[in-house]
This record gives C-alpha cells, structure tokens and sequence, in this order.
C-alpha cells in the first residue's frame, strides 16, 4: 500500500533563492521518525527525475511497510508546460500540499489567480494543507487606511492565507522557520494525520473490493445457524357454524319466506341450507320426489306441516322482485309455527344444541305437551331415512355426531345443478353454485354479489387464473369446511386461489399439507423427486404466506446438502438469500463446514 503526496510551490524567499531544492518536503522526510531512509536517499537519479521534469520525486517508507511517494513542483512556471502529467499526479493524490513564502507576495497571488482554478478542477475530495513559510520581514501591524500602501507589496497577512484556504477548503498553517519543532511536530502532525486517514479509506476500499470480487465467483452457500427445531403452524380454528348462522341474521340470498296460517310473514330462510338437512324440505322444494322417498313418515310429516303458497294475488306479491321472487311457504302448525325462528337457529348452528332448543321452546310454549309436540315435529323433520327405528334415537346420534357430517350434507349439492343461482364458467366448463353458501363462507364473493357489480346481477359469472380441478377443491371447501389436495402441487395452486378471495383458514390448511408431506419425506426421495422447493418458497412469498416461506427457509436450511445439487437452487439471487438473515437464521461462519 502507498501514500501519494504532490507538493506545489517555492517556499523560499525570492530575494535569496538559490538552486537548493524545496527544503519543507525534504526537510520532514529526512527527520520524521516515521519516515525511513536519510536525505541523501531520498532523491531519485537523475534519469528517474528527467522522465518526469515538471516534478521532483522522493520516496521512503512510512510507518514501517507503507510507500511514501512525494512528487514536488517548486517551480510554478514549469508546472504549465507539462499539464497533462501534473493534472494526473493531483487526481490521482492522496495529500495535497501548497506551500509559499509570506515575504514573495508575487508569488502567492500567481498561486492565487492563476493556479488555484487550476487545482480546484483537479482535486477529487482529497485534503489540502496550505503551509505559510517564513518570518514577516515588517511585524508591525499594516495601516488599514484605503489611501495607503504602506506594507501591501512586502508580505502576505495572515488573513489573506486564511481566505485562500478558505476557497479550498484546506487546513491552514504557518511555519515561521524550518526548525524541528515546525517540521516535525506541526507540519509533521497534521501531515501524519492525513496520512492515517488515507490508509484507512484504502483499506476501507480494499475489503469492499475483495467482497464484490469473491461475489463475482458464484453464490457461496448462505453461513447459516442450524435451525433447533422447525417452526409450528398452528391451524386457523373452523368458524363454519358460525358462518352459516349469520347467514340465516343477514338476510342475505333469502329464496324462501315462512308465513303463518293467518297469512302473517314469520322468518326467511335458504332452500340450500334447509334441504342440506333434512329430507322434508328436500321433498317440499321438490329436490326430491314422493318416489324417491322410502320412509312414509318423511312424507306425512311434510303434508302436515307446510304447504306452498303460488297465488300472484298473495298479499305482498306486488312488493317483492320480478326477476326470481322467494318462495311462499305457509306454515300449518300454529305453535311450530310459533316457535319457527329458535328451531331455524337450532338448524343453521349445526342441529345439535338439542337442550338450548328445548330451553327456547320452553319459553314460548308453557304447556309442557305442547313442547313435547314441537320437540318431536323437529326430529321428524331431521330424521335419515331408515337410519332410526324409533325417534328417541334420533337426539342421542344428532348430539354425537354434528348435522354437517350426515350424507345429506351440503356436499351433496357441490357441482349439482339442484337449487342452484349462480354458474362459474372455466376453463370452457361450467360449475354451477350457491349464492348463500359462497356469501356465507367468502367475504369477497360475499361482496361481490351484494355490491355494484356485475356478477351481482349476472348468473354465468367467468373465472381466470384458477383451473377448475383447483375451484372446485375451493368450493369443496366452503361447502364442507374441508379439503384433502391430491398433492404438494394442487395444495400450492389451492393456496394461491384462497389467497386471491381471502379466506385465510383454507390457506393455513394448505401450509399445514404442503409442510406434512415434506415433513414424511424421506432424503432419498426428497433428493429425487421432482419438486421445486425453492419455486415454492417464491410463491409463498408472492402470495403473503409468511409462516410456510419461512417454514421452507427453515427446511432448505436443514436439509442443505441435498438441495444445493439441484439447479434451481443455483439460481437463488442475492434478495432471495436476504430473507434467510431476516427470518431469524443469522450468519454463523463454518456452521455448514
């Protein structure tokens, strides 16, 4: 490593000049005591000098093992005439030194008006010290009156090298001769000071410059801690009651209206969720007919209970909507009838708090027959065909297992043209839906079918993006609140479609197969499948899931040495192996040695 110093100007007095060379530069290279080597060593041959002759050149060593290298120009009208090597040696050095003779006041305003414009082109942020040589010849202090001269053409005052190193942005310095204490501790200390400061920037530079060039080499492997223990994705707990009993609060997609004997509107409700629950309405909405229909009490219990309502002249009729107006039921039963909004809530919360129904009709009906009576209509109308001999059963089985998980589920309707409002046209398919399962289970559909839109009024709705084995796993799941993927890959694709409508439960649940079926993986098969796992880890990214990105950082991590064979993982750009260090695996040289 080396220091370059260029040195500009004569300090010595222009009325005794000799062909002494400059005594300022020589004079501290042959006393510092960092500076090795005696003043007759210091100056080159005359053939080194000669190929540059605007410029004297010394060298020594600094600091021990540090180049020192001066070029001094103690002649101003030389340094014109060769301005191509003097521009070069001022760009190119590390500690600028100007230097002039108070009592030569020709001399500094040449240095002044025609060089300094010069220099200040030159410089490339690198220090300047302006160092005043010598003894005023006339101490005392110059009149200030404008008319006189007296004192003007002798010396240069301190205030003008303040100005000038002003202009530069210099440190300013005054050397009254060139004694020891002068050279050595003043000069010499702020020249030594710089001198630090440039190795430093060097070695600086240096280590910034070996880290781009070993980066230039390929992607090293990331030093990374071994993670403990893979990070745990909990599951989102399911909501799927809850959002079937606020769809019955909404009134949303209403298609059928409950009316007592007197003609009198009692409750709204959803063929959809009604006939996914009982065989009763199934018969009544005519999704299923008197033939289909084994058990007879299925059939008595329908005749005994509601009957359809089709007269235009149906009081309110001229209210409702032309385009596909709710179906008028009429409820025969007075005190079902009564008691018709509790067991619609039992129904749409699952059809197994039997007691809370029982505690409701109580409050109704004081007459404990007549709660017998309701309770047992209720059952009649949840009964599975030829599953109960007898209707005390009927309670015991509904509160050990939940309504939802009968055959008569809503799977039932999924992809079925029975009942349904709504078809989703892909990939030149159709899949016909549910206005009020995709409301109640899809905040997004839900505002798209009850907002300015023009799905909201339009019953072929297209779907891009998404093919449709991967739309129908997403309807599977708001029809059942499950899923089961066929693989790593259909898990991915079903992820990015529950990000696209938001429903955050379905992409946990994706999280927790894709991380199942890697966690089952044995190495040799992880080593020769076919699975981008670092085009995974994109994706997740992409697609704001957090925990499974940084689950499958944790997982390349652990399972390095069998990842880092395949070429994508070759690929891994700077950013991407940004995110080991921000997810917590910190840098950790030699962990993977």
């Amino acid at each position: 490593m080396s220091i370059h110093i260029v040195a500009l100007g004569n300090e010595g007095d222009a009325f005794h000049q000799d062909s002494r060379p400059s005594g300022l530069i020589r004079a501290y290279l042959g006393r510092s005591p960092l500076v090795s080597g005696d003043e007759s060593s210091l100056l080159l041959s005359a053939s080194g000098a000669a190929a540059r002759p605007v410029f004297t050149e010394y060298q020594a060593s600094a600091f021990g093992n540090v180049k020192l290298v001066v070029h001094d120009c103690p002649v101003w009208d030389i340094f014109d005439s060769d301005w191509y090597t003097s521009r070069n040696l001022i760009g190119g050095a590390d500690i600028i030194v100007i230097k002039y003779n108070v009592n030569d006041k020709f001399s500094f305003h040449e240095v002044k008006d025609n060089y300094i414009p010069v220099i200040k082109r030159a410089l490339n942020s690198v220090p300047v010290i302006i160092a005043a040589v010598g003894t005023r010849q006339n101490e005392e202090l110059p009149c200030t009156c404008p008319l006189c001269t007296s004192d003007r053409g002798s010396c240069v005052s301190t205030t003008e090298g303040i100005q000038l190193a002003k202009e530069l942005g210099a440190t300013y310095l005054e050397l009254h001769s060139l004694d020891d204490f002068y050279i050595g501790k003043y000069f010499g200390g702020v020249l030594e000071y710089f001198m630090i400061q440039a190795l430093n920037q060097k070695t600086s530079e240096k280590m910034k410059r070996r880290k781009m060039s070993n980066s230039f080499h390929g992607i090293r492997p990331p030093q990374l801690e071994q993670p403990e223990k893979m990070p745990v994705l909990k599951a989102e707990a399911s909501h799927y009651n809850a959002d079937l009993n606020n769809l019955l609060f909404c009134c949303q997609c209403v298609d059928v209206v409950f009316y007592s004997p007197d003609l009198k509107e009692v409750a709204e409700a959803h063929k959809i969720v009604l006939c996914a629950v009982s065989h009763v309405f199934m018969l009544l909405f005519s999704v299923k007919s008197p033939a289909d229909i084994q058990d007879s009490s299925i059939i008595q219990t329908t005749q005994d209970l509601f009957t359809i309502n089709r007269d235009p002249a149906f009081p309110g009729a001229s209210q409702e909507s032309l385009g596909n107006p709710p179906l008028r039921v009429i409820v025969k039963d007075a005190f079902f009838c009564s008691c018709l909004s509790d067991i619609l809530r039992f129904i749409y919360s699952g059809a197994f708090q039997w007691e809370e129904l029982e505690d409701d009709i109580r409050k109704k009906l004081k007459d404990s027959g007549d709660v017998s009576n309701v309770i047992e209509k209720v059952k009649c109308i949840l009964k599975t065909p030829g599953k109960f001999n007898c209707l005390r059963n009927c309670k015991t089985y509904q509160a050990r297992k939940p309504l939802w998980f009968y055959n008569t589920s809503l799977k039932f309707f999924l992809n079925k043209p029975m009942l349904a409002d709504v078809v989703f046209e892909i990939q030149g398919t159709t899949v016909p839906a549910h206005r009020a399962i995709l409301v109640a289970r899809c905040e997004v559909m839900a505002a798209m079918f009850n907002g300015n839109y023009m799905e909201a009024k339009s019953v072929l709705i297209p779907v891009y993006g998404v093919s449709k084995e991967t739309f129908l796993s997403f309807l599977e799941y708001l029809y059942t609140d499950s899923c089961c993927p066929a693989g790593i890959f259909q898990a991915m694709c079903l992820l990015i479609c529950a990000e696209m409508y938001q429903v955050s439960r379905l992409q946990h649940i994706c999280e927790l197969f894709i991380i199942t079926q890697l966690q089952s993986m044995p190495s040799r098969e992880l080593a020769s499948m076919n699975l981008d796992i670092v085009d995974l880890l994109k994706k997740a990214k992409f697609h704001h899931s957090d925990c499974l990105s940084t689950w499958l950082l944790h997982f390349i991590a652990t399972n390095y040495l069998i990842f880092s064979q395949k070429p994508e993982f070759q690929d891994l750009s700077g950013h991407t192996l940004g995110w080991w260090r921000r997810c917590g695996l910190g840098p950790a040289p030699g962990s993977w040695r």
